[in-house]
């Protein structure tokens, strides 16, 4: 990929990443992406403690709902959510009276991004939290601590590597996400068009060096920003370890 995005010259190369369509694009998704990913630490923190601490009726309902992104079709998933959050929809219809713009924005695009990606952080949470030895936290709790005191000081120092594991996944899940966007985007250049779209596009007008160079983007800033993440791990596994 790399090769051919240079295959027309390396000027070619830099016009075409440096085009304010490809900047924008380039703005949108990977910050929509890493906002997405942001909101899915807690909020796939709270569905994992929730099905593992609390037992109630129709928690193997929920427990089974959480792998609904991963089997349902993408594209399926995008004409769904358009449904429910454009201007008539069932959740739109109330978001655009308070003056919300939810579909064909890029709201839209980032409630589509979390849709996929919030279930990478839950799935990597709730074994960590089966396995916890509930030992711990009475020790704390003899000590006099809180239960919130005892969450932040005693578990969630333990929840943190499956968290940013999770965080990860989702991150990546995210910048490359195509089809549960492409409809609650409204793939308006400049305004709500992603770069997986914009890749689309090059291919169908035949521009396969373009196509190749926004690829290589993509590939050079998701590697920035997974190898961050990485190295984030690897800090705090050692400090870890040193602290035992």
């Amino acid at each position: 990929m790399v090769w051919k995005s240079f295959s027309q010259g390396g000027g070619h190369f830099l016009h075409t990443l440096a085009s304010e369509r490809v900047l924008a694009a380039t703005k949108l998704t990977f910050g929509v992406s890493l906002a997405a990913a942001l909101i899915a630490v807690p909020l796939g923190l709270l569905v994992a403690w929730t099905l593992v601490r609390y037992k109630f009726p129709g928690s193997k309902v929920i427990d089974s709902l959480v792998d609904l992104p991963f089997a349902l079709p993408t594209a399926v998933a995008g004409i769904a959510l358009t449904t429910l959050y454009s201007r008539n929809g069932w959740v739109g219809n109330y978001l655009y009276e308070w003056g919300i713009e939810s579909a064909f924005s890029p709201l839209g695009i980032g409630i589509a991004l979390l849709f996929v990606a919030f279930p990478f952080v839950a799935r990597s949470v709730q074994p960590v939290l089966e396995d916890w030895d509930k030992g711990f936290e009475e020790a704390a709790a003899t000590l006099g601590a809180s239960r919130w005191t005892t969450f932040w000081k005693v578990i969630f120092p333990a929840l943190i590597p499956a968290s940013l594991a999770g965080f990860t996944m989702a991150l990546a899940r995210s910048i490359g996400e195509y089809g549960s966007v492409v409809f609650i985007s409204g793939n308006m250049p400049g305004k709500t068009e992603i770069l997986p779209l914009l890749i689309v596009t090059k291919l169908e007008q035949y521009d396969y060096a373009g196509a190749a160079a926004i690829g290589t983007l993509m590939l050079g800033i998701s590697f920035l920003l997974l190898f961050g993440v990485n190295l984030i791990q690897r800090r705090i596994a050692a400090r870890r370890s040193t602290s035992s």
